[in-house]
């Protein structure tokens, strides 16, 4: 079971990043945990330098670096877990939003979107359905003696 938290990170089809250069930190966690709550490190970090990762080409790293500019720092990206009270769940759970978000730096831009004008008959029901809305508020008002 251990070797799936320490193994190679599969991210896309074509980019596996290497598990030993994956570095982990653990600490307690807040939050429930019965008597072992003050004794057992579930908290997980993951940390990962991506300016000198493998298992990225230049080009891949320069986009991630990008892309996920706000999230590091000096080019390390860290990621904490401490959802359950299982330090390998927590690892498990690090991994996936690793993999996620790396996939996600990785994807293809969107193609641009192209601008396009209302038709001609939208227009016209978009007024008509105005004016049919300002005639039913209007009967709201007081009867006219």
């Amino acid at each position: 079971m251990a070797d799936r938290v320490d193994s190679d990170l599969r991210v896309t089809p074509h980019v596996v990043l290497p598990g030993a250069e994956l570095g982990w930190r653990f600490s307690r966690s807040g939050g429930p945990g019965g008597q072992g709550v003050n004794t057992t490190d579930s908290r997980v970090e993951l940390v990962v330098d991506l300016r000198s990762v493998g298992g990225l080409t230049d080009w891949q790293r320069e986009r991630v670096q990008r892309r996920l500019g706000s999230r590091l720092v000096d080019g390390v990206l860290v990621i904490a877990a401490s959802e359950t009270r299982s330090q390998l769940r927590n690892r498990e759970a690090a991994r996936r939003r690793l993999q996620v978000l790396l996939s996600d730096a990785l994807a293809p831009d969107a193609p641009n979107r192209r601008p396009t004008r209302p038709t001609r008959g939208s227009q016209r029901r978009r007024v008509d359905e105005k004016v049919a809305r300002g005639r039913t508020k209007k009967l709201r008002g007081r009867p006219a003696e």
